[in-house]
């Protein structure tokens, strides 16, 4: 697997579902690659509603990106610990995705409209 990390506009316009919510959509998105992972769509957090996320305690380390943190995403009847994530203070080169959240596919529905 490559090491090599892209990041550029996502297009067209994004939303994430969750608990029968749209919890966000843009057409600011931006569209991370890296290596042959699967791209990960970061959104801009004032397309977010953050009124339905709470920080969470876990964090993780990326050599690449730095530390994320955590949101649990607080859902109609239901919570989702760990949804989202973002690099408050990526590592140089990532400093795109900073202001960015990021939603675990596996969680939520992330999907172009």
């Amino acid at each position: 697997m490559t090491e090599h990390t892209t990041i550029h506009k996502a297009e067209g316009a994004w939303v994430v579902r969750a608990g029968g919510a749209v919890i966000a959509e843009s057409r600011n998105a931006l569209e991370l690659t890296e290596g042959d992972a699967a791209p990960v769509i970061y959104f801009p957090r004032g397309d977010v509603g953050m009124a339905f996320l709470d920080p969470s305690d876990s964090r993780t380390t990326c050599p690449r990106k730095g530390e994320a943190s955590y949101f649990t995403l607080r859902a109609k009847s239901y919570d989702i610990p760990d949804a989202a994530w973002c690099y408050e203070t990526p590592k140089a080169g990532m400093e795109k995705i900073a202001g960015h959240l990021a939603f675990d596919a596996d969680k939520v529905t992330v999907e172009q409209l």
